[in-house]
């Protein structure tokens, strides 16, 4: 799926740290654990706790954020819609690891188990 330049371009340009707070109270008002999230994020990112505090403190934008992250092997299994796209065909790389991000707090957020949502295989 085509997304516009512009629309890439937003999105490598916004920072974690305005979003993460959106994460956080999305998936505390669904009665799940900001530790819960926490996981979630390593399991995609590879980012401990220590490493996800210093990219907040640092401000650091999507594009920084996935750049240092070693994504897990497994994303590609991340599939469905987010925000109006299907994230199997989001064809910007960077676009798509933010909609895994987005689908992974949903799925937090929607009580799915722990065990789907990070693909154990």
């Amino acid at each position: 799926m085509k997304t516009t330049p512009e629309h890439d371009e937003r999105i490598a340009k916004m920072t974690f740290t305005a979003v993460y707070p959106h994460y956080v109270t999305k998936v505390e008002k669904k009665d799940r654990t900001k530790e819960e999230l926490h996981q979630v994020i390593e399991w995609l990112t590879g980012f401990d706790g220590n490493k996800l505090q210093e990219l907040i403190t640092r401000k650091a934008t999507f594009e920084t954020f996935f750049k240092e992250a070693k994504l897990n092997p497994n994303a590609h299994l991340i599939t469905g819609t987010i925000c109006g796209y299907r994230i199997e065909e989001i064809e910007n790389p960077l676009t798509q690891q933010v909609r895994y991000l987005d689908k992974l707090v949903d799925e937090l957020a929607k009580g799915r188990k722990m065990e789907k949502i990070l693909r154990s295989v």
